[in-house]
């Protein structure tokens, strides 16, 4: 058994000019999904699974991230004393205390796999997991977790996957697999980024969590750039299944949960409508009025699709 998963890293380097001009001047990863920026998501989900150091790969312009994460005295002591304040004084006070979080430049943007090696110094020898904060998985759905126990039983690289409809496997990273008798957990034969729907080994796309053995960095320093110029994870983590041993082997979680994809602007509307309609203090009214705003849109006559958590 490999040693203990304790450490996160969360690349947020990126630029989200598919929000523009919303983040022009606030990163997309602060952006609110409800009431809490989606980040604050990806670092509860970590904190759920047992991970409580967390490393974020930040560049230029990311320092609301930081102001995020730290404490703000002069907000507190507005809402302290304040009875009918104290719930909000708690949410407002629980991301300053979710994990001990650490931050590191970028420098410049080389890719995923660039990202994730600017953290090999902070996790060392031990394995570690990658979250992306485009990918907000349902905190009633335990994916992360479940990818620690398998690393822990069968060692090396575990990676999530889902199915998705072969038409789409183009806009992924793909899988090809083979069973090893357990259900929902494969064996990674190879990886391929974003291939055409012709030419994929399966409709498993790679979605963004991962739990990856240290070796993973030393196959990092050597990973050429690769599509779009820049050092793609996928690559690297190929390299360790073709160097059997060096890393141990590499296993895929088949995730079928609720996952929210807040990478483009349609799927994070989805997101927050999806989210906010599953919440018990928002749910019920809010689901009435979308079935009476969806209703009121429709052509005359047509049946509305009910409106269910």
């Amino acid at each position: 058994m490999s040693a203990g998963v304790r450490k996160a890293i969360v690349p947020v380097a990126g630029l989200g000019t598919r929000f523009l001009p919303a983040t022009k001047a606030t990163p997309k990863e602060m952006l609110p999904v409800v009431d809490k920026p989606a980040i604050q998501y990806v670092v509860e989900e970590a904190v759920r699974a047992g991970l409580d150091d967390v490393l974020f790969v930040t560049g230029r312009g990311k320092t609301s991230i930081e102001d995020h994460f730290d404490r703000q005295p002069e907000v507190e002591d507005k809402l302290t004393g304040d009875a009918g304040k104290a719930d909000l004084l708690s949410r407002v006070q629980a991301s300053t205390s979710l994990a001990r979080i650490h931050f590191v430049r970028q420098g410049e943007a080389r890719g995923l796999g660039h990202a994730v090696l600017q953290g090999a110094q902070h996790v060392g020898s031990e394995p570690f997991a990658v979250l992306l904060g485009d990918d907000l998985i349902d905190e009633r759905d335990a994916l992360l977790t479940e990818m620690v126990g398998v690393q822990q039983r069968l060692g090396g690289c575990v990676i999530a996957l889902m199915e998705v409809p072969a038409d789409q496997i183009h806009l992924y990273g793909c899988a090809a697999v083979e069973s090893i008798g357990e259900t929902d957990v494969v064996r990674v034969t190879g990886l391929v980024e974003k291939p055409p729907t012709d030419e994929a080994p399966s409709n498993l796309a790679v979605i963004g969590r991962y739990v990856l053995a240290p070796e993973i960095f030393d196959a990092l320093r050597v990973t050429a750039p690769g599509r779009g110029g820049e050092i793609q994870l996928t690559d690297a983590i190929e390299a360790l299944i073709d160097k059997a041993g060096e890393g141990g082997p590499v296993h895929g979680v088949v995730f079928r949960g609720r996952r929210y994809d807040t990478g483009d602007k349609a799927d994070y509307l989805k997101s927050i409508v999806r989210i906010a309609a599953d919440r018990s203090d928002l749910g019920p009214e809010f689901r009435d009025w979308l079935g009476e705003f969806v209703a009121d849109r429709l052509p005359h006559g047509d049946p509305a699709e009910p409106i269910t958590p």
